[in-house]
């Protein structure tokens, strides 16, 4: 493969994952602004409702849900720059995480939430990003990972705070089961990769 050919195939990586990341950012957009416009529906209430069965759905919407326009956009930019730090290891790995981290962080938030409360917003996406983010070093044990998760701690670490209880309406159970979800994701991949590579023979013909 040439230059022009890897820098090509860089653009298309690059663009593929702009159109994933943006599409995902715009779909929360639309939803808070339907929720917005559309007085007589009440998005919110798809939201995780603990222990209650109906509430069981809101594993799957509330990662998608907020309350309101400054809730959504605190947690925009830390989702598109976890995200995209994520996607960097590939569309694959990007999927794992997300998948278990809303997964994780929708159930242990039905399980422990406070009663008659209701969960929603993509802060359990986002814990699941950095967790995997910063213990994906530590599970993988290579340079490049190591010093990945050096760099997240450096740049996020003060989020591990929201992991811890706290008041003001905010949901750290979404937060510390989005956390160990992320972790669980590293856990698994890094096993995986490390089966893959052990499984390849030591020259190529």
């Amino acid at each position: 493969m040439n230059q022009e050919e890897k820098l090509l195939q860089v653009g298309q990586i690059l663009k593929t994952q702009f159109i994933i990341l943006g599409s995902l950012v715009i779909l929360l957009w639309f939803l808070e602004l339907i929720d917005w416009l559309l007085f007589g529906v009440n998005l919110d209430a798809l939201g995780i409702a603990p222990r209650r069965l109906w509430g069981l759905r809101g594993i799957l919407f509330a990662p998608f849900l907020h309350v309101g326009f400054t809730h959504l956009a605190a947690n925009t930019l830390p989702l598109l720059v976890l995200g995209w730090f994520v996607m960097l290891r590939g569309l694959r790995e990007f999927t794992w995480v997300t998948a278990v981290s809303i997964l994780v962080s929708g159930l242990g938030t039905w399980l422990i939430g406070p009663t008659n409360s209701v969960h929603l917003g993509a802060s359990g996406l986002i814990f699941g990003y950095f967790g995997y983010l910063l213990l994906r070093g530590y599970f993988e044990r290579s340079w490049p990972s190591i010093l990945g998760s050096i760099l997240i701690g450096l740049l996020y670490g003060g989020m591990l705070f929201g992991i811890l209880p706290q008041g003001m309406g905010i949901s750290w159970q979404a937060h510390l089961f989005g956390f160990i979800g992320g972790g669980l994701a590293a856990y698994w991949l890094a096993n995986t990769q490390h089966g893959r590579t052990q499984q390849q023979p030591d020259w190529q013909p």
